[in-house]
């Protein structure tokens, strides 16, 4: 009876311990995407036992930092994760569950480019632990993806997918829509093909022009123009009445999933718990602190031999700032926000309630029980939706 009891409370422990999401970044690129914004670098050779070796240490530092917890998910993001050796793979996986208990059915995601030398590791990236392959198909026109600048041809990317779905039972894909020229005849047939290939999720991304990037330039330059905003909007209402009706309903702004098949890495993000961030540039939100990985590499590679982590900064919340988070990411989500809850969590008031009475008259958002969420036209115009209600 003791043993049992014992057990019993093992489990019960275990159940009640906080859920902790891991994003581990890898920098590297084969090339650099003109749109991209993100911590990506181009080198000519990467030490992998080297970086295996920083990767695992700066993990053991953040892991000593939040005991207790429960590992429901691993994100392999980049850069180009899939150009990691499957065996620096397996050793994060392995360390993490060393570190943490982790959910029976916990999450392992990991980001890769159709390249056909990256799309032949997927079954080794299976064997290592990877239970989910989310893959940056972008386009299947070969003409959208040169200007898209990827390394791919469209058909690489068909054989690809084939492979990420014979490797692992959980894929889904990326792609980018509303470029210039786009209209609704050319994106509905993407989409009919995309809906096609029985993937669980689908992330679909309006092309932004972001400051810092290839494209900013260009654009600047007068090199190509921007799709119109009444175009844009309208490819985006299409997205979600076609997404819909094929039963993979966004769950999020540009995230679509089959019920059940939610990313639940990025849904940790959104619902505002906490996540362990590892690598060069990572970010992580650590008991009400938020912490940054150095971004360059080297950077990064220095100050784990000198600290024994890659941490740049560490920063404490204010009340304000943390609501102001949580409201703007758990209102991307179509499942909106549990306003009682995230103010009890916080300690602050999320919302100005006038302000947020007169967006419900407009029909921007609207109240169900506790929660709130911004409607379909309200996502239209979520940026100033949320400059509105923020208390």
């Amino acid at each position: 009876m003791a043993s049992s009891a014992t057990l019993d409370d093992l489990n019960a422990k275990r159940t009640a311990a906080p859920p902790l999401a891991l994003y581990v970044h890898w920098p590297f690129c084969i090339s650099k995407c003109p749109y991209c914004d993100f911590n990506s670098h181009v080198r000519a050779t990467v030490d992998q036992a080297g970086w295996r070796d920083a990767l695992l240490a700066d993990l053991a530092h953040e892991a000593a930092l939040l005991p207790d917890h429960r590992l429901s998910s691993i994100f392999f993001g980049g850069g180009t994760p899939s150009l990691m050796d499957p065996a620096t793979v397996e050793a994060i996986i392995a360390s993490a569950r060393g570190h943490w208990q982790a959910d029976e059915d916990v999450e392992i995601t990991l980001e890769a480019n159709p390249n056909s030398a990256e799309a032949e590791r997927f079954a080794d990236i299976a064997t290592a632990g990877v239970n989910r392959i989310s893959l940056g198909l972008q386009s299947f026109d070969d003409k959208a993806l040169g200007f898209l600048g990827r390394a791919h041809s469209a058909d690489e990317g068909l054989r690809a997918l084939d492979a990420a779905q014979s490797a692992v039972n959980r894929v889904s894909f990326d792609l980018i829509y509303a470029l210039p020229g786009d209209d609704e005849q050319r994106w509905s047939r993407n989409l009919d093909r995309a809906l096609s290939f029985g993937t669980e999720h689908l992330s679909l991304y309006q092309l932004t022009i972001e400051p810092g990037t290839r494209f900013a330039t260009m654009v600047a330059r007068h090199d190509f123009e921007p799709l119109d905003a009444d175009m844009s909007a309208n490819l985006f209402e299409l997205t979600q009445e076609r997404t819909a009706a094929a039963g993979l309903p966004a769950y999020e702004i540009s995230n679509h999933a089959r019920s059940g098949c939610e990313s639940r890495h990025n849904l940790a993000y959104w619902r505002y718990q906490d996540y362990a961030g590892v690598g060069p540039g990572a970010h992580g939100r650590r008991s009400g602190l938020r912490t940054v990985r150095h971004k360059k590499p080297e950077n990064f590679l220095a100050a784990v031999v000198r600290n024994g982590h890659g941490i740049s900064e560490e920063e404490l919340l204010t009340r304000d700032e943390a609501a102001h988070e949580a409201l703007v990411m758990g209102l991307r989500l179509s499942e909106g926000i549990d306003v009682p809850d995230l103010e009890d969590r916080l300690g602050t008031k999320l919302l100005d309630q006038r302000a947020t009475d007169r967006m419900v008259t407009h029909g921007l958002v609207e109240r169900y029980g506790r929660r709130l969420r911004v409607t379909p036209p309200g996502r239209l115009l979520l940026d100033s939706v949320l400059a509105e209600i923020a208390a």
